[in-house]
């Protein structure tokens, strides 16, 4: 394992919740910062709102840092606002270092102040995504142990029904809000300028909960290192941002694809983020060209859903567009590239791990491939054994570098995911020659039929050649003969197409597309697929409502 160059001394919390509940260092990923020189050349001391949001402010106070559609806030207003709230946090609701703060709010730019604000102090942000619910949120606060939590007051109601069942949750300030006790009241009075907290670069800073798409949702432990890492790596290797760069997406902030996308990464250069709680694909195409926008962070299927408007309306700012949340198809790639001309950087990361780890840029991008691994980073595809696979041999992902995973007391998870040193994601891979990984499909995703191993993904990337198919997912059907079956869910593009015509086209697409065994010998018409609030297909709901 390697350290980076200087150590990190004390901790500079006094609540020492998180580190209590790390799990042991001998169960830790292998974490190595000598891939790069910038990553062995971070230090010992880091608070990561000092490295992106203070140093920048000093550089270029009047440089726009974050706006929405109404307001516009330089680096030196946004450092303003942080500051006043850590003054808030710190007097007014006695938080110390290492004490945990739920965040609950749309992508807004007080909620961006609200996290810097957290970073400052020396405490934790607990984000949690707009669409929980009260007895999510009641359980990531209690699992958490959060006292104070910071909320959009459009927000506040589930959160309010939260606390009754919650054990810790003590105090609910709201932002966005007129109110006597709100927020921004609080600060009014507050001085703008702050001693931030000189945490050691290993101290916790962030609780991120992952997607919860089966069972309970687990919560990673990340470092104010880790945020430095990621931008150095899954940023300045792969996105290659500028100071002129302005930043627009989708994934919420409390996601962590969100989080890097839209606030770290724009912040580590000094560029500038579009922040809007919510987007149709109209208003998107709108906002790009309204603003100008220069680098886009979404998913695939946004993508899918921009691209016949993408073709009536040029998107002349656009340079750089990133994709990750969920596998990206060939199908998705080519529409885009052939509607704007631009190549989709597709990534695949983790909660566990941060960010992105796997990723194509530039003229490297090979189109229905993820990409090859990020320098930095160190990626395999292991077999059965747990010894290196050979190229073109599917098997499990397996990850390590400067970020790596850490559950919040779950031993018996952490043992599942990191294995001999390696962050095992849960994908099945192909390498191939040239060091190109090719998804196959989530490992428990993997159809087994007759003795064939097949890849759903494969067979949802053909399908949306067709054009009568407007989104799909493929899961694995019982089959008391074959042990499995490829089913396919299908939202067709007409609802009046859906039936035994159109079942019989599909199936004899996909037969001539690729190997006849892959076929779908079930599909089903659905008007929507389940996702995730990050996007994802909840497949495991798909699995559930094929036995109903």
């Amino acid at each position: 394992m390697s350290e980076p160059s200087a150590p990190g001394g004390r901790t500079a919390h006094v609540d020492h919740f998180a580190a209590d509940n790390l799990p042991p260092r001998s169960a830790w990923p292998e974490i190595d910062f000598s891939r790069l020189p910038e990553l062995a050349a971070l230090g010992g001391r880091i608070n990561c709102a000092t490295e992106l949001l203070d140093r920048k402010a000093a550089e270029h106070p009047q440089r726009r840092a974050i706006f929405d559609n109404d307001i516009t806030w330089s680096y030196g207003d946004l450092l303003a606002k942080a500051n006043r709230i850590a003054h808030v946090l710190v007097e007014d609701l006695d938080l110390r270092p290492g004490n945990r703060v739920l965040l609950r709010s749309g992508n807004n730019p007080m909620y961006a102040a609200c996290w810097f604000a957290v970073m400052k102090v020396g405490a934790i942000a607990v984000a949690t995504m707009p669409l929980l619910r009260a007895r999510e949120l009641s359980y990531m606060a209690d699992f958490a142990q959060v006292r104070v939590a910071l909320c959009d007051g459009k927000l506040a109601g589930e959160l309010q029904q939260a606390q009754s069942d919650a054990t810790c949750l003590e105090q609910i300030i709201c932002f966005n809000s007129a109110a006597d006790d709100g927020l921004e009241r609080r600060m009014a009075d507050k001085p703008e300028t702050f001693d931030n907290v000189d945490t050691a670069a290993d101290d916790v800073c962030i609780i991120a909960f992952t997607s919860g798409t089966t069972g309970q949702p687990k919560a990673c432990l990340h470092f104010h290192r880790d945020i430095m890492a990621v931008c150095l790596t899954s940023s300045a290797r792969i996105i290659k941002p500028r100071a002129d760069d302005v930043f627009a997406g989708t994934p919420p902030l409390a996601f962590t694809y969100g989080l890097g996308g839209l606030l770290l990464f724009p912040m580590a250069v000094g560029a500038s983020v579009l922040l809007l709680e919510g987007y149709t694909p109209d208003s998107l195409i709108g906002a790009i060209n309204e603003h100008g926008i220069t680098i886009l962070f979404t998913a695939p299927t946004m993508y899918r859903t921009l691209t016949p408007l993408a073709g009536d309306t040029p998107l002349p700012s656009l340079r750089v567009c990133n994709s990750a949340g969920e596998f990206l198809p060939k199908p998705t790639w080519d529409g885009w590239h052939e509607a704007t001309g631009l190549r989709i950087h597709d990534g695949i990361g983790a909660t566990e791990l941060l960010h992105t780890f796997i990723a194509g840029t530039g003229d490297a991008i090979r189109p229905g491939a993820t990409g090859q691994t990020i320098p930095g980073f160190e990626a395999t595809v292991l077999d059965e054994t747990g010894a290196m696979a050979p190229p073109g041999e599917v098997g499990r992902l397996a990850v390590r570098g400067p970020t790596g995973c850490r559950y919040m007391a779950n031993t018996e998870r952490q043992t599942g995911y990191v294995v001999n040193g390696w962050n095992l994601t849960g994908d099945s891979y192909l390498r191939d020659e040239e060091g190109y990984f090719w998804y196959q499909a989530r490992t428990d995703d993997m159809i087994i039929s007759a003795g064939y191993n097949i890849s759903g993904p494969e067979i949802e990337a053909v399908l949306l050649e067709h054009d009568a198919v407007a989104d799909c997912a493929v899961v694995a059907s019982p089959d008391p003969q074959r042990g499995q079956i490829v089913k396919a869910f299908v939202v067709p593009r007409e609802p009046g197409q859906s039936g035994a015509a159109l079942v019989q086209t599909l199936q004899d697409f996909v037969k001539a597309t690729i190997a006849p065994y892959k076929y779908p010998r079930a599909v089903e018409f659905i008007d929507e697929l389940p996702r995730t609030a990050t996007g994802k297909v909840q497949r495991f709901a798909l699995r559930q409502r094929d036995k109903l």
